[in-house]
């Protein structure tokens, strides 16, 4: 495998050869192929903390394998160009806190990606869920996994139509307005990474705040799409996860790292429609439990574990993925 280019920025849908992780891809079987990837030292946005820059983002890492479903798609099932994607599912767990250190090179990782489920009409293969196995140096780091699907681009638009025509929506979206919430709550330095409004917290105990959409951000929206996109609905959830655990001393700080998550996209989260996030009660060694509402709708429902970075310590992951015989 190697590390010194990037993969085409068009195969893995980034406008940005900045924003593209993926350096290489080998099919060694049918189900079974692998993808390099480089993460970056320092990237404005996954490492863009109030805290010790000592440990990749999780979410990094599961970029990268987010990256790597339209790699599968394109170059190995020939979905032409220029078709349209939809995450259906995701979910991940850190296996080995240690192997997410930084230090003063870039990091290699090699992920092997595998097949598990084809999703079929009569006519074709219509999506996949596809297993992700993160390995940096000798030691695993992460699993994941991310169920999705795709559609020719008419068949997107006509969809897209009839969906904001009966929400009473224009054609083309502009994002609602609204104040971010101040980055130290969410262990963050930079105002234009927060996501999320400043919470409250209702009389039963649950936090809540709406979800902020800044079409500008370079990483979040490296590229126009007409809804939320998935990752900003993740990290919705984490920013606000982070707000109910501090504040019920489920964690020592904001800084903490999200180490496992379970979320499944209901609906498309219209960015011109009031969107808010909502976490459950925090309970002792539970997964926080997140929903994204929109009117008439939950677009968008998560668990996610939160852990402070401590490079001792261990964590299991929200038991979903166990559910599905991932070992």
């Amino acid at each position: 495998m190697q590390f010194s280019r990037t993969l085409p920025k068009e195969l893995v849908h980034r406008a940005a050869v900045a924003e593209v992780f993926l350096t290489d891809a080998e099919r060694h079987s049918e189900d079974e192929l692998l993808l390099a990837a480089q993460l970056p030292r320092r990237h404005a946005f996954y490492h863009d903390t109030l805290g010790p820059r000592t440990h990749h983002d999780p979410l990094l890492l599961l970029e990268a394998c987010r990256q790597g479903i339209f790699v599968v798609a394109h170059r190995y099932l020939d979905v032409p160009t220029g078709w349209k994607f939809l995450l259906r599912a995701v979910e991940f767990k850190v296996l080995d806190h240690a192997a997410l250190t930084c230090d003063d090179r870039p990091t290699e990782a090699v992920i092997t990606t595998r097949i598990e489920h084809r999703f079929r009409s009569r006519a074709t293969v219509t999506g996949l869920r596809l297993r992700f196995a993160v390995t940096i140096g000798t030691e695993e780091a992460l699993l994941a996994r991310i169920t999705y699907c795709w559609m020719p681009h008419g068949d997107w638009t006509r969809l897209r139509a009839g969906q904001r025509g009966a929400l009473g929506l224009s054609p083309v979206p502009v994002a609602l307005p609204g104040a971010g919430v101040d980055p130290a709550l969410v262990g963050r330095r930079d105002p234009a990474n927060t996501v999320i409004s400043p919470p409250r917290t209702t009389g039963d105990g649950a936090r809540t705040a709406r979800l902020i959409v800044d079409t500008a951000h370079p990483t979040l929206y490296d590229h126009w799409v007409d809804h939320v996109p998935g990752m900003l609905e993740l990290e919705a959830f984490r920013q606000l996860a982070l707000t109910a655990a501090v504040s019920a001393g489920a964690v020592r700080t904001p800084t903490a790292l999200p180490v496992g998550l379970a979320a499944r996209f209901r609906c498309f989260a219209e960015m011109d429609l009031p969107l808010r996030c909502r976490t459950a009660p925090v309970l002792p060694g539970a997964d926080i439990e997140c929903t994204l509402h929109q009117p008439g709708a939950v677009a968008a429902e998560a668990r996610i574990r939160l852990a402070d970075p401590d490079p001792d310590a261990t964590a299991a992951a929200p038991g979903t993925f166990a559910a599905h015989g991932a070992a």
